[in-house]
């Protein structure tokens, strides 16, 4: 009998992936049969340090206080984007292989694709990292700008600072500045990594509802300025976010996931003998979504998962300032739309 999914595991119901060290134990057993001659140390530092980093121990930094893009977030994508790697090193030529640095830049970018969220000392006028939802990703490019030099991997900042943009919308794909086709695909594994490890989470349809719409509306996208001055309403609740979910999930695997990233996702099925356990679950979220919003029966959505963040209750003071944020929207003398 399979085990119930338990919902700080990943895909697999095999890895914590709200534990660093578990995460990182099972990278290394994907790598090291992979490429053996690859030194992992700057991998092994580059953990530590997002661990100290997302918990607020490291001099400058506060700790992650996104209730969404939380610690578990960064870490199932990272494990995913390892999966992706391997999978495409194994069953391609020695010519278009990546090679051991190529594929460990990649998954470094990786672990801190989303530490553009986290609000640096000075950051003195804002209140939650949510804040920076629109240009997180060049936060986290010049983070990469400034980190990578620290463990030896100075060479690799052009690259690194460029793909990262694959994980977001600051950036048009066709402006991302990398020429060599073994960088272009680490960046279409990263940015895959970035949308099916989130989809396929077990409570991916409760971190919408109560999480993702409250990011939304700090950084500016649910509510989002009118070219007249005043205020559109893109997401009127975290259940209208859900609502357009479905159509969101098919945007994404049409022209991002098959489109311009070319289906990185099959690269997971020879792991996993022919299956792609990652498209699965996204599939099972969605039917299952589709069956809420054809009952409206939203006490199907029942699962409270933990929130992996620096502080003891994240949730309470992001609904604080979310709440406060509406209050001064409909307060303003623009109209919303």
């Amino acid at each position: 009998m399979r085990s119930v999914r338990r919902s700080d595991f990943d895909v697999t119901n095999t890895v914590q992936v709200s534990s660093p060290e578990a995460v990182l134990a099972a990278i290394r057993t994907l790598f090291q049969p992979t490429w053996p001659a690859l030194s992992l140390k700057p991998l092994e530092d580059a953990f530590q340090h997002f661990e100290r980093l997302f918990a607020g121990d490291v001099p400058g930094y506060m700790g992650v206080d996104t209730v969404y893009h939380d610690r578990q977030h960064t870490l199932d994508i990272t494990l995913a984007l390892a999966r992706l790697l391997v999978g495409y090193e194994r069953q391609h030529d020695e010519k278009s292989r990546l090679g051991g640095d190529r594929a460990l830049l990649g998954l470094l970018t990786g672990l801190f694709h989303d530490v553009g969220y986290l609000r640096r000392l000075d950051d003195r006028e804002i209140h939650n990292g949510a804040e920076f939802t629109r240009n997180h990703v060049s936060r986290g490019a010049r983070f990469l700008e400034e980190y990578l030099p620290v463990i030896g991997l100075a060479h690799a900042v052009p690259v690194a600072t460029e793909i990262i943009h694959f994980t977001g919308y600051e950036v048009p794909f066709a402006r991302i500045k990398v020429t060599d086709p073994r960088d272009i695909k680490v960046g279409h594994l990263l940015g895959t990594a970035d949308m099916i490890a989130q989809m396929a989470d077990r409570c991916y349809l409760e971190k919408c509802r109560d999480r993702l719409y409250a990011e939304f509306v700090l950084g500016g996208v649910a509510l989002p300025m009118a070219a007249n001055g005043g205020r559109e309403v893109k997401y009127a609740s975290g259940l209208d976010l859900l609502r357009q979910t479905p159509e969101f999930v098919a945007e994404v695997r049409a022209k991002r996931l098959d489109g311009e990233f070319h289906s990185a996702y099959k690269n997971l099925e020879i792991l996993y003998n022919g299956r792609n356990p990652y498209i699965e679950a996204i599939d099972r979220n969605v039917d299952y979504l589709r069956q809420i919003l054809r009952s409206e029966n939203w006490r199907l959505l029942r699962r409270n998962p933990p929130i992996f963040a620096a502080s003891a209750d994240p949730m309470s003071t992001m609904r604080g300032l979310m709440l406060g944020y509406i209050k001064r929207v409909w307060a303003s003398k623009h109209d919303v739309r």
